[in-house]
């Protein structure tokens, strides 16, 4: 009796029954959205950065660290999903990176925010549509928090469902994962050219510390 109770309990809590249907396959590109939309404001933040010169702070790179943390739940929950692997705790586990991930990214984006909320203070960097990217960072932050909330609500129903291995749209699912896989490293490597051998990046920072230490200037 007690073996049977608790296959029960692993049956009702670790589902392995795909979401299917339409649910299953919105669930899937939404978490497509969910990276490619990160990916892009990564990418708007480098031409910002090495076209129109302007440094991230401290603060604005841990803003970028909770972004990659948030997607990695979304990317995980994306190749288990490929996989056929996917279970509904699975599906929870991801979801949970991405509130963990936006989270300390939005507690990160409150401070910068706090920092220059006294009248006056022209803040950091230069507005983007009269907001400055760390105001807009928050509100893509909410958003995630938002969108995990919704999808932890309709959850098992709504367990991505992957395209078959044959079918076009595996291509696009596998050029979104290649694609932040390639923002991230390019992220990590201007990381290391903007701190140099420090722990941490200078408040305001006005070039790539690890030329200026390689160059002595």
């Amino acid at each position: 009796m007690k073996s049977a109770n608790n296959h029960r309990l692993e049956t009702i809590t670790d589902s392995s029954m795909p979401g299917g249907g339409l649910w299953g396959v919105l669930a899937f590109w939404g978490l497509h959205g969910w990276v490619l939309a990160y990916s892009f404001v990564m990418l708007g933040a480098f031409f910002i950065q090495f076209v129109k010169g302007e440094f991230p702070c401290p603060l604005c790179m841990l803003q970028r660290y909770g972004m990659f943390l948030s997607t990695m739940g979304a990317m995980f929950v994306i190749m288990q999903a490929r996989s056929g692997t996917l279970t509904a705790s699975r599906y929870a586990q991801g979801l949970g990176m991405g509130l963990i991930g936006a989270l300390a990214g939005a507690m990160v984006s409150l401070r910068q925010i706090a920092l220059h909320i006294m009248p006056g203070d022209p803040g950091y960097g230069l507005p983007i549509l009269g907001l400055h990217l760390y105001t807009w960072a928050l509100v893509t932050f909410a958003v995630v928090l938002t969108y995990s909330g919704v999808a932890l609500i309709f959850a098992p129903r709504s367990i991505p469902v992957a395209p078959s291995e044959t079918s076009a749209l595996r291509w696009i699912s596998t050029g979104v994962v290649w694609l932040f896989i390639g923002v991230a490293a390019a992220n990590v490597v201007a990381i290391v050219f903007l701190e140099g051998f420090a722990w941490v990046l200078p408040d305001n920072p006005v070039g790539y510390h690890l030329l200026e230490q390689l160059t002595g200037k």
